[in-house]
């Protein structure tokens, strides 16, 4: 006799965690493009500060890491940020108004 078991679903099924994924790794794709770039540039002698050490991987893994950790989170906040100028219909963010505050104050003391 077979146990049926119920239907398990995948974490990337659910639309918020593929969201999530998929920008964690655009950010993780920038962060080593941004540290490959910073190696190869040698900015400040950065390179070889790096490969001098007894144990670079150890500077490569912190490189990377804050880097990643940076650019997947800022990634992954703006797509959280812009999930709602999808239902906005072209209005721009703020409450359904384009708006700055700035241009609110100099029309209102203009007007007086």
């Amino acid at each position: 006799m077979s146990n049926p078991q119920p239907p398990r679903r995948s974490l990337l099924r659910i639309p918020l965690f593929r969201l999530l994924a998929i920008n964690l790794a655009i950010g993780a794709c920038a962060a080593a493009l941004l540290v490959g770039g910073l190696l190869w540039l040698n900015p400040g002698h950065l390179r070889e500060l790096i490969f001098a050490d007894a144990s670079p991987g150890v500077a490569l893994g912190l490189l990377l890491a804050s880097f990643l950790i940076t650019f997947g989170s800022a990634a992954m906040g703006s797509a959280i940020m812009a999930q709602g100028r999808k239902e906005d219909s072209g209005k721009g963010g703020g409450h359904g108004s384009s708006r700055l505050a700035v241009q609110e104050v100099a029309q209102r003391t203009h007007a007086r």
